[in-house]
């Protein structure tokens, strides 16, 4: 009798989602040239060895962001869509990092978007735009919400050569919903309020304003805003249940939540980072990770403002 073992795995590359099928009974060890295939399985038309069995994953019937529903019967955004979609399934190694990430960082996001009265779907923007790491766009944009330094001082947030709250992620996401209702007042959708995120305001008004349209999918833009809100969707539809695509992830892989921690207010200059972390009982790793912020080894604080700096309890 023969016995099946299934290996499912994600490859080194971008689109290696492998199930393979192997026989592990009835062999004859003496036959070592035997070639024991699974006739329903693909083969090589010349070796006739098992090759790679990489299933496609089926786009949703419907899917919205905020409400507003991607048009199913429009083939270009179901085309731009998918795109996406197999980008994000395929892409296994970012794709299960930022699932792990999640669990750290939309405990933190969810609240102060339901605060703000922002759809919650507007966690998967922030997926987008930095799949949850204070990255550096070429641009210059920063941190998790990827802010523009000018745009980050409009909505109240430090940039300088000590301080940038756009690492900041409750500052940031405050400002992110500061300016997404602003951006559906002005344009009372919240698919334009996302192209107007990645774009900016002025930009997307000028399409809408040449092109006769106010529908996100009907729009000509650059790539990188045709591709925004199709890509956000794909993480939404991805990240509420990953094993559907094949990515299975349990509960014990995922990363912990940040630690409790104490406020420390400081209001004056602190000339060695180093030494105050160690003054309240923590690494100067442990203090930059809690406040990456805080982007010296000092804080000159000539103007006196107080800082609220996080000092984890564990």
């Amino acid at each position: 009798m023969k016995n099946f073992i299934i290996f499912l795995c994600g490859g080194l590359t971008v689109g290696s989602l492998f199930v393979f099928t192997a026989y592990t009974g009835g062999m004859d060890s003496n036959k070592t040239n035997s070639k024991l295939i699974d006739a329903d399985r693909p083969q090589d038309i010349e070796t006739g060895e098992p090759v790679q069995n990489i299933r496609v994953p089926k786009i949703p019937k419907q899917i919205d962001l905020a409400g507003e529903p991607m048009p199913m019967d429009n083939p270009d955004a179901i085309e731009r869509f998918d795109r996406e979609f197999l980008s994000i399934c395929f892409s296994h190694g970012t794709t299960f990092n930022t699932i792990k990430l999640a669990e750290k960082y939309f405990p933190i996001i969810e609240p102060i978007l339901k605060k703000n009265e922002v759809p919650d779907d507007f966690k998967y923007l922030a997926i987008t735009e930095s799949n949850l790491r204070n990255a550096t766009s070429p641009a210059g944009a920063k941190g998790i919400w990827q802010f523009m330094p000018e745009t980050a001082r409009e909505y109240g947030m430090e940039v300088s050569t000590e301080v940038d709250e756009r690492y900041d992620l409750e500052k940031s996401t405050e400002a992110a919903c500061a300016y997404l209702k602003k951006a559906y007042k002005e344009f009372n959708s919240w698919t334009l309020a996302a192209a107007s995120y990645n774009m900016g305001g002025g930009r997307l008004k000028g399409h809408i304003e040449f092109q006769g349209s106010r529908d996100y999918f009907e729009l000509v833009m650059n790539q990188e805003t045709s591709r925004y809100v199709p890509r956000i969707l794909a993480h939404k539809y991805i990240f509420r249940k990953p094993s559907s695509f094949g990515l299975w992830i349990e509960e014990d892989d995922l990363y912990d939540a940040f630690p409790q921690y104490k406020i420390v207010e400081v209001s004056s200059a602190i000339p060695n980072l180093a030494t105050f972390a160690r003054e309240n009982g923590v690494t100067f790793r442990a203090l930059k990770i809690h406040n990456p912020w805080l982007i010296d080894e000092k804080l000159t604080n000539k103007s006196k403002k107080t800082y609220k700096i996080k000092i984890p309890l564990s």
